[in-house]
């Protein structure tokens, strides 16, 4: 029961984080993406700096400065800006769909920089989720947009992000980490309005309410990740994170007119059962016991 109940969250903060990227998309239209950023960075930092303070957590700490948590914090950054560009500029859908190979990502980079044994099976399946990244971006055809080399890097840093936190020192709470997360998200905002000449826009009541909206979207879909991997088992839940991309699509066609050519969708459903394939498999090998 708590298996189930716990995919039932999951779902349910994938359809939030899915309806958060939407109202970025529907924001940038009419907002600097580095103002959407640098206010997200604000509000969300003093959300998660609200609850730590509730819990009694320090605001500061030196473990802070471990270089895990600093490059946790630059990848966060990196991958944010990455993501938010392409989802501003680029079909949702297709944008989404590049983003769920952050768990092959993830696979790559725990056997290349952390040692982590990778059976072949494992191997074949990070090449074949690749394949349909490739499929939906099309380089070197009249079908590629430039535009996914920005979902592109925001996967590979929201990926190096993940790494990084398997070396982050057990005194630093989620709550924390959090908070530091959307803090780098700041600076980042400010170097992307230089370098990309935006002017700051005045938004509206309704742009305000808009942005508030996402705030608190964002952090309950966060809480919902954790309460729903805390109820059941992660092999079991985690899988239920693809959901994202059935909303993204949903959502891609019914508020944004988006429609996915067939190519698009076989390659969203390579890189899923891509990923579905390896979360398998990690559990197979985890639970067979060494000889």
């Amino acid at each position: 029961m708590d298996n189930l109940r716990g995919a039932f969250v999951m779902v349910l903060a994938m359809l939030g984080f899915a309806i958060e990227d939407a109202v970025i998309k529907l924001l940038a239209g009419a907002l600097p993406v580095s103002q959407i950023i640098g206010t997200l960075g604000i509000a969300s930092a003093v959300l998660f700096a609200g609850i730590c303070h509730a819990q009694g957590r320090p605001l500061w700490s030196r473990y802070f400065l471990t270089p895990a948590v600093i490059l946790r914090n630059v990848a966060e950054a990196v991958g944010a800006l990455g993501f938010v560009t392409a989802i501003a500029l680029m079909p949702l859908s297709s944008a989404s769909a590049i983003l769920q190979t952050g768990p092959l990502l993830v696979t790559l980079g725990a056997a290349l920089f952390l040692g982590e044994p990778v059976g072949w099976r494992r191997w074949a399946a990070i090449v074949v989720g690749f394949g349909g990244v490739l499929l939906i971006i099309r380089p070197g055809t009249e079908n590629f947009d430039w535009n996914s080399i920005y979902a592109v890097i925001g996967v590979i840093g929201l990926a190096i992000r993940d790494l990084a936190i398997r070396r982050i020192p057990a005194q630093i709470s989620s709550m924390q980490l959090s908070m530091l997360a959307f803090l780098s998200l700041i600076p980042a905002a400010g170097i992307l309005l230089m370098t990309n000449g935006d002017t700051l826009v005045s938004p509206s009541l309704g742009q305000w309410s808009l942005l508030a909206g996402i705030v608190g979207i964002g952090a309950l879909a966060y809480f919902g990740i954790t309460y729903a991997s805390r109820i059941g088992e992660i092999s079991f839940v985690v899988p239920f994170r693809y959901s994202r991309m059935v909303f993204a699509l949903v959502i891609g066609m019914a508020v944004f007119n988006e429609n996915p050519d067939a190519l698009t969708l076989l390659g969203a459903a390579i890189i899923i059962g891509s990923g579905l394939y390896t979360l398998w498999r990690e559990r197979v090998v985890k639970s067979t016991p060494s000889p």
